[in-house]
């Protein structure tokens, strides 16, 4: 299981409206560089993200909202798990999956993945994002 990481802005851009859990849309990118926690917003170069080829396109690939809802206080945020499948030029090396609201122009960061060493995939291979362990959806974060 890869472990989860928060970019330092995204607490601050959920309180002061930047991003919106139900409406906006959210990205999952692929990079070989650790992420570090002051990113602030999404950028190819910030990021080192791959670049487009082999069944990967840069700037990510939408992860939709499954729900956003409050049960007692606590709210949790679901999205639904994003698959890549790689083409003859491949996909990789990557290590880290990160998460970003593309609605503002903000790009605010909200988290990345650590899967503990460098994956490459070859034609054929998919890769599935499941965020939480969710078969098909997965919980992101909760907020208490």
């Amino acid at each position: 299981m890869a472990s989860y990481n928060k970019f330092n802005i995204f607490v601050q851009a959920v309180t002061n409206k930047g991003i919106d859990c139900t409406n906006d849309t959210f990205k999952v990118g692929l990079t070989n560089t650790l992420p570090t926690a002051t990113i602030v917003t999404y950028s190819a170069v910030n990021l080192t993200e791959l670049s487009t080829a082999g069944g990967y396109t840069q700037g990510g690939a939408t992860a939709t909202v499954s729900s956003n809802g409050q049960t007692s206080g606590t709210d949790t945020f679901v999205l639904t798990n994003v698959t890549w499948t790689a083409t003859s030029a491949g996909i990789g090396p990557f290590q880290y999956v990160f998460l970003y609201d593309s609605t503002p122009s903000t790009n605010n960061m909200i988290a990345w993945w650590n899967y503990g060493s460098a994956l490459t995939l070859s034609n054929g291979s998919t890769f599935t994002v499941q965020f939480n362990g969710g078969a098909t959806t997965g919980t992101v974060f909760t907020m208490t």
